[in-house]
């Protein structure tokens, strides 16, 4: 039952999280503008950009903390990881925004525009299982 607690919470948790920076802030949340907006600190005074990230990645160990969570070891060379992080901010940049952005704000507000990008990005990451398990690859 947990397996499908954990998500479910997560998911009412992330609607929250979206809901009260529109109502509060004004905003989409979106990660990769937020990321982005953050070299535009001096001209916007957007430091709740900086509270936000922070606590991306500081709920991380939070819950780390407070539930028993197996540590992640990284198993590829950083070279690699670097290049699909840059590949990734690459893809956000062509696609106008990022999955969170799109996925989750976008459709919520019934945006052509981020509907299409789901749609897409849905597709090519079936299509990439697909072809990884039909010509083997990474387990």
């Amino acid at each position: 039952m947990t397996t499908m607690i954990n998500p479910f919470l997560g998911g009412c948790l992330i609607g929250l999280a979206v809901s009260l920076m529109l109502y509060f802030n004004g905003k989409i949340t979106g990660n990769s503008g937020i990321l982005g907006g953050i070299w535009t600190l001096t001209k916007d005074k957007a430091w709740w950009r900086l509270f936000y990230l922070a606590g991306l990645v500081g709920g991380v160990y939070v819950y780390k903390i407070l539930i028993d969570m197996p540590d992640y070891v990284l198993d590829k060379p950083y070279p690699i990881i670097i290049l699909a992080g840059l590949l990734v901010g690459y893809g956000t940049r062509l696609g106008g925004g990022c999955t969170s952005g799109h996925g989750i704000c976008g459709i919520a507000r019934f945006s052509k525009r981020s509907i299409v990008a789901t749609v897409i990005f849905m597709a090519a990451g079936i299509l990439t299982v697909l072809i990884v398990k039909i010509f083997g690859g990474a387990a």
